[in-house]
């Protein structure tokens, strides 16, 4: 009688369900996804971008939209249009990156024109004044809402050195007002060479 890991035992399928993969949007919905974040954006599209890509589509994990987002920091250009492009193209190719762009800035295009024009014959009004100070604070408070959301990954895993990276980088440049090329070319070089020893303990 054979034992279970005997050479009779049962090997397993060839198609073996695996783990799912995430799904992958069509041309229209990178169009409407975006059209959707840019209208909703209201004090920055951040915070939208990452509940419609994160919580409610699932198309980026919440360790991917922060890799992808840091990226798109970095690079030259509007923050959340080098994301529309990177992530557009790597959906659905270069019809996808002009899609995700198309959407996210066709419909704001129309709405602040229309917006300009009455600010323009009513921008001096107190009423009017107040009401932006308002909002002001709301995007703010967006704003952090959103950051405390995209940190919370770095603390989820055992290294210090992220939390302590992130930190370090605010004060440097959020208080102290270092120029950000100085800052950059010290905290870059540092975090990769974390990030590559933190795999290797891996």
């Amino acid at each position: 009688m054979n034992s279970p890991a005997g050479p009779l035992s049962p090997s397993p399928p060839l198609n073996a369900p695996t783990a799912a993969a995430p799904p992958q949007p069509s041309i229209a919905e990178l169009f409407l996804a975006f059209a959707a974040i840019s209208l909703s954006g209201f004090g920055g599209v951040l915070a939208w971008a990452r509940r419609i890509m994160v919580e409610r589509r699932g198309w980026l994990t919440a360790e991917q939209f922060n890799e992808a987002f840091a990226l798109c920091a970095f690079l030259p250009g509007g923050n959340m249009v080098n994301f529309c492009m990177i992530f557009g193209a790597r959906m659905r190719g270069p019809l996808g990156a002009l899609a995700a762009l198309a959407g996210l800035l066709g419909p704001p295009m129309i709405l602040i024109i229309a917006v300009g024009a009455l600010y323009a014959h009513y921008g001096d009004l107190p009423a009017l004044r107040r009401m932006l100070t308002g909002v002001a604070a709301a995007a703010a408070g967006l704003m952090l809402a959103t950051v405390a959301k995209m940190a919370r990954p770095l603390f989820k895993n055992r290294a210090v050195i992220a939390p302590v990276i992130a930190v370090a980088t605010f004060v440097a440049i959020g208080l102290l007002h270092w120029p950000l090329p100085l800052v950059l070319a010290v905290v870059v070089p540092v975090s990769t060479g974390a990030a590559f020893h933190n795999g290797k303990r891996r």
